[in-house]
């Protein structure tokens, strides 16, 4: 603390003695029943709320029956212990791992609410304050005081409070928005300098960076993002380095947002509300994240009603809220605060974001999800919620769902639609069970074909990018289980003529039984690759190329189709190539083919890739066996 704080204080002091009382009179102004608020996570008052047991311990007859209210608690939590039982009772608005047993065991209790929402309660006073303990700045030259890492609900607890009992500490950073309090508003003041808690962030393993990655593909230069806590979060902050001009709005600052503005990433350059500026409401991080914030105008922390408040958050242009949940169904519910009946969280913020996500101008959301619990026992991935899960998010919020496997983009899709999406990028060995319990229920078709293990296995490694002579940007992937749709558009969108050409038959219907014989393949014995474009934020099949192996000749059959709008752009020469750099490296020895006589430019595609080829005439189709040549 500098010479010019300890003079302030002492200032303070003189002016206003009757703050600066001993404890035990501090805490004698606590009676029975009382409201006591504690400021949130990492800024929580650690010494004010040790003392506060102690002096319970020391006069067990004091008070009876005081309520513990607070968002979060990160460090000491003794209240909670059963000694004190007759003393306090906690009632947090999310439930952390020092409060999960206490709550779990009917020994505290959790108040499930939309973050947004709890200023309004306490304002309002639906939940009335007596006692607000919060830890503080030192003050500054005009007497005013920072609640520096936790401004959330904190802000309105104190306005709201009979008491205010603040901790000054010099460790506090001085955080600008509206962190502020003046000394006036406070009845009791103890100095006492510590080390703010620091939240230990985990470090991202391979599954959470797989996440990290996939999500990174759907964050678009210039987006507004908000992401929670966590080793996804971190995996998912890792993978934006490459990222420019995004913004921040979101209700936690981490160390790895931080480390973005650090690096340039993040410069909310090109935001629509608060242009300049990271805006957040609380911080859980590190000694070097509460030293960077520190009377950076650069960084705003506001009262968490404006942050999470999807009013606001949807007026923020490419708006993407980023989430996780511990559970989510085929229908798209999704639960991020409880395991069946057992409380694990809360509601959070994570509604809040989504559905002012939802309604931004070119918003998204997605919701990050590990394919199983941590032992690999179960999938997180189920058939439906099970019996006492809080449907934290419902079947309209997630845009998009990621898992290690993928990416399912579940907005405007129909049940069926969605619950293939979602078993595609569940586990494997899940999988099964899944289109099993998916039929029972009615929710896919009931004569969905699967096929288990390896061989159905998608093969991720197989996806690439090419951009064709003429500038189309294409993305080649194999065919997925969860594609029948996509392959049905495309197929409808081809003239009589591209049909004709492509199956040598008349035939023009393309049903559900057609179609699954070319999305649920055995990928050892057979290829589809889909030739795909995005169209507002959409994928568009311009393009299918498929081939059969044939085992008895080592060789494969080979056939694909092109758009009709997109012919003649060299998607198609784009395509064989693909398919043969395939085979090549499966170590087949070459294609055949059935072509119409009359459908010259696919004849001509054939011999520009340089086969040695066969050709033969029969009906009016060409027979060709094209063998690869030696590179």
């Amino acid at each position: 603390m500098g010479n010019d704080s300890i003079k302030l204080l002492e200032d303070i002091k003189k002016n206003y003695p009757e703050k600066f009382l001993p404890e035990e009179k501090v805490f004698s102004h606590i009676h029975r029943g009382d409201r006591i608020f504690i400021g949130t996570a990492c800024g929580e008052p650690q010494y004010l709320v040790n003392s506060l047991v102690q002096y319970a311990q020391s006069y067990p007859k004091a008070f009876f029956d005081a309520e513990v209210i607070h968002v979060w608690t990160l460090g000491v939590a003794p209240y909670t212990n059963e000694k004190f039982k007759h003393n306090f009772r906690h009632n947090s608005f999310f439930v952390g791992n020092n409060t999960r047993e206490a709550v779990n065991s009917g020994m505290a209790d959790y108040t499930p609410i939309f973050l947004s929402q709890v200023p309004s309660l306490l304002r309002r006073g639906i939940i009335e304050i007596d006692v607000a303990m919060v830890q503080t700045s030192m003050p500054d030259s005009h007497g005013f005081l920072s609640l520096g890492v936790s401004v959330d609900i904190v802000k309105a607890a104190v306005e709201s409070a009979r008491h205010v009992v603040i901790q000054v500490n010099s460790n506090m950073p001085r955080v600008h928005g509206d962190a502020f309090i003046h000394i006036e508003d406070a009845d009791f003041i103890i100095h006492h300098d510590e080390d703010l808690l620091e939240f230990d962030t985990e470090i991202p393993d391979e599954l959470s960076d797989k996440v990290g990655k996939y999500v990174s593909r759907i964050i678009e230069d210039g987006d507004t993002i908000q992401v929670g806590y966590g080793r996804m979060p971190n995996a998912i902050l890792k993978n934006l380095s490459g990222k420019k001009n995004l913004g921040v709005h979101t209700e936690l600052l981490s160390d790895g947002i931080v480390e973005l503005i650090k690096a340039g990433v993040i410069n909310n350059s090109e935001k629509s509300v608060d242009r300049g500026k990271a805006i957040a409401s609380f911080s859980m991080g590190h000694k070097s994240t509460y030293e960077f914030i520190h009377d950076n105008p650069g960084i705003e922390f506001r009262s968490i009603d404006y942050t999470n408040n999807p009013l606001v958050i949807s007026q923020h242009k490419k708006m993407t809220a980023i989430n996780a949940a511990l559970e989510i169904d085929l229908t798209g519910q999704a639960t991020a605060e409880s395991i069946g009946p057992t409380f694990f969280s809360g509601i959070g913020g994570q509604a809040d974001f989504m559905r002012g996500a939802v309604l931004a101008p070119g918003g998204k959301t997605i919701l990050t999800v590990r394919s199983t619990t941590e032992d690999e026992e179960h999938s997180r991935i189920v058939p439906f919620l099970p019996e006492g899960a809080g449907v934290t998010l419902n079947r309209g919020d997630a845009h998009y769902v990621v898992t290690e496997y993928g990416i399912a983009y579940l907005h405007g899709k129909n049940i069926r639609e969605r619950a293939m999406d979602l078993i595609s990028i569940a586990h494997p060995k899940f999988r099964p069970w899944l289109i099993e319990q998916a039929k029972k229920h009615g929710l896919i078709y009931k004569d969905q074909a699967f096929i288990p293990g390896k061989r159905g296995e998608y093969p991720e490694n197989l996806e690439t990018y090419r951009t064709t002579k003429s500038g189309i940007k294409l993305h080649f992937r194999p065919i997925k289980i969860s594609d029948e749709e996509l392959l049905k558009d495309f197929f409808y969108s081809l003239s009589d003529q591209s049909m004709y050409r492509r199956f040598i038959s008349t035939r023009k219907d393309m049903p559900h039984e057609r179609l699954q014989d070319m999305v649920v393949i055995d990928y050892t014995k057979e290829m589809v690759i889909l030739a795909v474009i995005e169209q507002g934020g959409k994928e568009i099949v311009v393009g299918v190329g498929q081939y059969g192996i044939q085992e008895h000749q080592h060789s494969a059959e080979v056939a694909f189709a092109v758009s009709d709008d997109y012919q003649y752009k060299g998607i198609g020469q784009e395509l064989l190539k693909y398919l043969t750099q395939l085979a090549k490296r499966d170590g087949l020895l070459g294609f055949t083919a059935e072509v119409l006589v009359e459908n010259k430019p696919m004849l001509h595609l054939f011999e520009k890739m340089g086969f040695n080829i066969d050709k033969r005439t029969s009906a009016g189709v060409f027979e060709l066996k094209m063998e690869f040549r030696g590179d």
